[in-house]
């Protein structure tokens, strides 16, 4: 019994880095744009304009869309394992590529390709996570594994300063396929399949098994329909903030008159307040409910975001987009947190796959809002009003979601206690 007992804490003990550590190539992603963009457009490669690069960021975050959608529905047919190790392989491989694209019609492909790989990425890591997460630690969960999203962010907007005057704008993408050198092999030996969903497995398999048709209509069963559109809407919203001011706010603000260097400090700046957003508003939900919490998250942010249209001196105006990022970020993620604590296991992954992916239409619309604003000449201060108004949306949106649902915390728990059961009482029979 005590080898079965370490064998399966020995493989929980490697979800959380593992699961972290590849969020925080999404993480890569999400700024990696927002960094060489400026520079790309300063040397004119391949003549891209604001339009053009808009057009580029658009292609890659379609791919994340597809992605999401397909792969997040596959995961719940054929387990989170498999499904995370050939994102992280697939995202890795196309982001290298990158670095020796001949033209904006590769680069674009690339990103596309990239982005079918990375789309499977955080729906897949959140799913698993959560399902070794116990009792109330359920948000918290969420939030501390999106902190590698954020850290990936900041790393990168690090990356930026310190690579593209020396290497150029290449050099990112060989910084951003490196890790999967050391991640994938790590994953293919240590990463362990969800309990929960090995028991899951082993029920449809007698009842043989279940259709990616029949995951995708649990999500508008039992009650489910209002709280499933309610998270689409949201995600939609908080992705048009998340990706809209990673991809230009550095370029804002080079437009509102701030030089390069303090607009990528300010980049790094908004990721940094979203890692300690993350860690707050994770304890804040575990306490205070999920719902209310991520109502009072967007709130917040649609204040601090409009703040932002205000010119303000040095120290201001950090710690006001410090506060931005502290609210924006971390009220995207308690949606997923919400998600997670929404649907039972057979739906959970198809759940925040969907909502992921719906919720990339607002990624798509974010970085096309902001280069519409730049093209226009009006995106500071218009820009941080718009998004004001769009973090007040998504207050409004999901507080129209229900309150989470018991038994999606109650499934994860009774399979898992059944299948330890059953393998204590085996291995106590052998003894």
């Amino acid at each position: 019994m005590s080898g079965v007992e370490t064998t399966s804490r020995a493989g929980a003990a490697w979800v959380l880095p593992l699961c972290w550590a590849a969020v925080l190539l999404d993480g890569f992603d999400l700024v990696v744009l927002g960094s060489v963009l400026p520079v790309m457009l300063e040397n004119d490669v391949w003549g891209l304009t604001p339009a053009s690069a808009s057009v580029v960021s658009t292609v890659g975050l379609i791919g994340m869309m597809v992605g999401a959608l397909t792969i997040g529905t596959v995961t719940d047919l054929i387990g989170r394992r498999k499904v995370l190790l050939v994102a992280v392989t697939t995202f890795s491989l196309f982001t290298l590529l990158c670095a020796v694209a001949p033209s904006v019609f590769v680069f674009g492909l690339l990103r596309f390709l990239a982005g079918l790989g990375l789309g499977g990425c955080l729906p897949t890591a959140i799913t698993l996570t959560t399902e070794y997460a116990r009792g109330s630690w359920r948000s918290s969960a969420t939030t501390t594994i999106m902190t590698g999203y954020h850290v990936g962010a900041v790393l990168t907007a690090l990356l930026g300063i310190a690579l593209i005057p020396n290497f150029g704008w290449h050099a990112m993408f060989v910084a951003g396929a490196l890790p999967a050198v050391v991640l994938v092999p790590l994953m293919w030996r240590y990463l362990p399949e969800s309990e929960v969903f090995r028991a899951k497995a082993e029920r449809s398999t007698e009842s043989h098994g279940a259709s990616a048709r029949q995951s995708i209509t649990l999500l508008f069963r039992d009650g489910m329909a209002r709280s499933t559109l309610a998270f689409w809407i949201t995600s939609f919203l908080g992705l048009i903030l998340v990706y809209g001011l990673n991809t230009w706010l550095p370029e804002i603000m080079r437009s509102a008159g701030y030089p390069l260097g303090t607009s990528l400090g300010l980049l790094l700046t908004l990721n940094a307040g979203a890692v300690i957003g993350l860690v707050v508003a994770g304890r804040v939900a575990d306490k205070a409910g999920v719902k209310g919490s991520t109502v009072a998250w967007f709130g917040a942010a649609a204040v601090m975001l409009a703040l932002l249209s205000v010119r303000l001196p040095a120290f201001g105006l950090y710690a006001a987009v410090f506060f931005a990022g502290f609210f924006v970020f971390s009220a995207q993620v308690l949606v997923y947190a919400f998600v997670g604590r929404s649907y039972p296991v057979d739906s959970r992954a198809t759940g925040l796959g969907w909502t992921t992916g719906v919720g990339r239409i607002g990624a798509i619309s974010g970085p096309l809002i902001g280069g519409a604003l730049l093209t226009a000449g009006i995106a500071y201060p218009w820009g941080f009003y718009a998004f004001a108004a769009i973090g007040a949306l998504g207050a409004l949106a999901v507080a129209i979601a229900a309150r989470p649902a018991s038994h999606a915390e109650e499934s994860a728990e009774v399979t898992v206690s059944e299948r330890a059961g059953s393998n204590e009482s085996v291995a106590g029979a052998r003894s």
